[in-house]
């Protein structure tokens, strides 16, 4: 019988990669509009599009990396003290899981036997998941997501340092914005897709968001009205 490949499993890989292209895109874009909008040259663009690739790819995969270990930690410390709890009162953790089994329908009777069959095979495996809510898809990977955002928020970023080496000057402003909705509605319908929600949803939602972005720093180069030489 052949296995079902649930999106859920895809949701740590999936979360930290969307996260990553999206931030990649609109804070290298929003950084480029900022600065076209208070200068007149190229050179400044072009740095500061590409020292925000760098150093964004890095600070995702640090933010990801501690914030995914916190978790992890936590999941970890949760198992140990439920561990604990089985070695020293085992009657009253049967009981407990039994309660659960009961609580979502089935007969006390009936629950009871479900909770002692599943302690018999592996009682901390049971409490995880149904007592804790944890298990191998949900499981905690720092490396993973740091890597997946860090490589997805690469993958974003050179679009809009592309197009600050190679738009027009005098028209960079609508350039990087015209590319990076279309960027973020092709990353917005590849999640949709890959996560199996709705992709209008999704593309409707990445883009209005990322308009704001684009507009605040817009607004804030011309605001600044400082010529970069």
């Amino acid at each position: 019988m052949k296995s079902e490949n649930h999106f859920v499993k895809r949701s740590g890989w999936l979360r930290a990669s969307v996260l990553g292209a999206n931030d990649g895109i609109l804070s290298t874009t929003s950084l480029a509009i900022g600065v076209a909008a208070a200068s007149v040259t190229r050179e400044p663009i072009i740095l500061a599009t590409l020292a925000g690739l760098v150093a964004g790819a890095l600070s995702m995969a640090a933010g990801e990396y501690v914030s995914v270990s916190s978790q992890l930690d936590v999941e970890t410390a949760d198992l140990k003290r439920e561990k604990n709890e089985l070695d020293i009162t085992p009657e009253n953790e049967l009981e407990e899981l039994s309660k659960i089994y009961e609580n979502r329908g089935l007969t006390r009777d009936f629950a009871h036997e479900v909770a002692k069959q599943l302690t018999a095979h592996n009682a901390l495996e049971a409490h995880a998941r149904d007592e804790l809510g944890l298990n191998e898809i949900s499981k905690a990977n720092p490396l993973q997501a740091a890597f997946a955002s860090a490589t997805s928020f690469i993958v974003g970023g050179i679009f809009p340092l592309l197009i600050s080496i190679l738009a027009p000057l005098s028209q960079m402003i609508y350039f990087q914005y015209g590319f990076s909705i279309i960027f973020l509605a092709l990353s917005g319908t590849i999640a949709a897709k890959v996560g199996g929600s709705i992709i209008s949803k999704s593309v409707l939602r990445i883009c209005i968001w990322g308009t704001v972005a684009m507009v605040m720093s817009a607004l804030i180069g011309y605001l600044f009205g400082v010529s970069i030489h």
